[in-house]
Formats: C-alpha cells, structure tokens, sequence
C-alpha cells in the first residue's frame, strides 16, 4: 500500500489560478460568508453555547477545511448534525465547555489519523439507509428543540434532554404560548421560504433576521407592553473580539471519559464531510481526496476549540451555494472565512438585537431542509 502524501487541494490549484478564477472566488466567498452568518448563530445557540463560538467556529474551521482540505470547493463550519451531541456534552455538569474541548480535539486526532492511515475511502462503503435515518432523526431532534423559542413558551428550569420528555413539558406549558413571539417566528419562516421565489441570489435567512431584528427592535422601544426576547436578553453582550488561545485542562481519566464521544464526533464529521464532498464533485465535475479531506478537517477540529469553537464538517448547503455562485477553487472558502471575520469585528454586537423567535425559523427551515 502506497504511503500517504500530505496534498492540500489549495496548492495545486494555486499553480494555475488567474485573474478569472479569483473574480469568480471572491463573488462565491461574498455570498456564501453572508449566507453562513444566520446559520454559525444559530447552530452556536441551538448547540448550548454563545452565537460569537458559532462564528468562531465558522471563521476558523472555515479557514483550516478550505486551506488544508481535498475538495476544491468544500465549505467547512458548525453543522446541525452536530447539535444534539454538543448540547449532551455541555449540558453535563461533569463535562461543560472543557469536556466539549477536549472531545473536540480528539477528535480531530482521530479525523487526522483517519486519513493519514488511508481510511477515507471507506467510508463510501456505509449504507445509504443508515445515512439518511441518521440525518432524519438529526432533523426532528434540531425541531423540537427549537418549539420554546419559536412559540415563547414560559418553562422554568432546564427541558429535559430525552424526546419524549421533552415534548411532555412542551405539552404541559403550552398554555403560556407567546403569540407576539409566534407571529415573528411563523414570519421568519415564511420570509425564508418565500426568499427564492424573489432572487436565488439572496439568502433568505438573512432577510429574515435584518426584517425581524429591525421590527423587534422598534416593537421593544415602543412599550406596547410586551417584550421579545431577543439573543442578547438571554446571552447578554456580544463581544466582537477573537479570544485568547487557551489549552484545556487534559488528564488521563477525563480523555478515556471522553474517548467514545470523540469517536462518534469523528466519524459523524467524516461521513458529513465525505458526502458533502462526493456531492459537490457530481456537480462541478471533480473528484476530492477523501483522505486530504480527513487530514484538513482533522486539524480544523484539532485548532477551532482553542479559540472556544465547537466541532465543524463540511457542510453541504453552504458548499453547494459556493458551486452555485460560481466557486471553483479552495480561495472561496478562505473569502468566506475572511467575510464572517470582518462581520464579526465590526457588526456582531448588533447580534444582541436577534429575536429568539427568528433563530428558532431559521433551524426550523434548516430541520426540515435536512428532512
């Protein structure tokens, strides 16, 4: 068996990139930056930590896949797939952010071993069936955690974490809906859904939370005597500033702990990464490394929590918005990267001014999307 050679698909295509190519990356990494916004809040939120270690997380991870990975237009950052097992781990009193941490970053040991030992190719071989019930369940585990905040109901205390108990509790205080709050998340919705009948170009999550930002924000002002809760009630101030590089605190007994949740994070990551890849490849023609693949998105979930990032994988929805958008080469995704970095330094702490209610839509849409 041939030894493994450490390839970025960004080096060989910089060895013939023109003018052309990067008029075409630069409008791609434009648009998919802006369409990964709502998306990085909203899966930061609905994982149980801060929207800013959502975009963290899309800043960097979004850098490390594009730069060291083996797709040329593969879009890395946080997932929904990710969001039912980040949320177990921080939600664990025994575990918190350091556990999610140190899960994280085994697991991109593992990814990175994956791939220089060459395994990348069989992951191919996992039943189609298996894939889609996973991503199915995925879907209506992300919905019913969104139902509190899309209809403002009133529950003291944490929900519980299984499903059923979950719904129960649902069931129980649906007596205290908010129809305010309703209203501006059915709304969201269907700004989101309604979006591409008016312009593919435009993402409609974005159009959503600009639209129901502004009007929470006036409604709020107005003292009509009610109040929608918005990100900044429930996580205070946003601040617009990368953190330091800080290194967990790492024993024995915690990584072995932690060992099968960093497994499950590595292979769930490999499988949304490869499929995502051999999409895009059907689409613009291509053929990824899959193990390349493995080695930069190894890294990228090895880096992205030092910052206070949570897991990342390819993500298919914004990948095939970069092709769509005319995206041809690994320089669209470190665009994008850069794109959500200045947003992040200069506009994030209007992200306070968020309805809840508008997040809730946008994961509403993103479940059924996954559906």
């Amino acid at each position: 068996m041939s030894t493994f050679t450490f390839a970025p698909r960004l080096v060989s295509e910089l060895r013939h990139y023109n003018r052309e190519k990067f008029a075409a990356d630069l409008m791609a990494g434009l648009i998919v930056g802006i369409v990964a916004l709502p998306l990085a809040i909203a899966f930061g939120i609905a994982s149980g930590v801060s929207p800013s270690q959502g975009i963290l997380t899309a800043i960097i991870g979004g850098f490390l896949v594009s730069a060291l990975g083996g797709s040329r237009v593969q879009i890395g950052g946080p997932t929904g797939a990710f969001i039912v097992i980040i949320y177990g781990i921080v939600s664990n009193p025994q575990l918190g952010l350091s556990g999610l941490m140190i899960a994280t970053m085994l697991a991109g040991l593992f990814l990175i071993l994956l791939g220089v030992c060459r395994l990348g190719t069989i992951i191919k071989f996992i039943p189609y069936p298996i894939v889609v019930g996973f991503t199915s369940g995925i879907a209506v585990t992300i919905f019913t955690t969104q139902i509190k905040d899309l209809f403002g109901l009133t529950i003291d205390g944490k929900l519980p974490g299984d499903f059923l108990s979950k719904w129960l509790v649902y069931f129980q205080h649906f007596g205290t809906i908010d129809w305010i709050t309703t209203a501006m998340g059915l709304l969201s919705i269907a700004v989101i859904a309604l979006t591409p009948k008016v312009s593919k170009k435009i993402p409609g999550s974005l159009v959503a939370i600009i639209v129901m930002t502004v009007a929470a924000y006036f409604l709020n002002q107005a003292n009509l005597g009610f109040h929608i809760t918005t990100i900044g009630d429930q996580f205070g101030e946003i601040k617009a500033s990368i953190p330091a590089l800080q290194m967990p605190d790492i024993t024995w007994e915690g990584v072995k702990s932690l060992l099968p949740t960093a497994m499950v994070i590595a292979v769930l990551g490999a499988i949304e990464s490869l499929l995502s890849a051999t999409v895009a490849d059907g689409v613009c023609g291509d053929h990824h490394n899959s193990n390349q693949e493995l080695i930069g998105q190894g890294v990228a979930n090895l880096c992205t929590p030092l910052f206070g990032g949570i897991p990342c994988t390819g993500a298919i929805a914004r990948t095939m918005t970069n092709i769509n958008n005319g995206g041809r080469t690994p320089v669209a995704g470190i665009i994008h990267a850069a794109v959500l970095l200045a947003i992040f330094l200069l506009l994030m702490p209007l992200a306070a001014f968020i309805p809840m209610s508008c997040l809730a839509g946008v994961l509403v849409i993103v479940s059924y999307n996954m559906s």
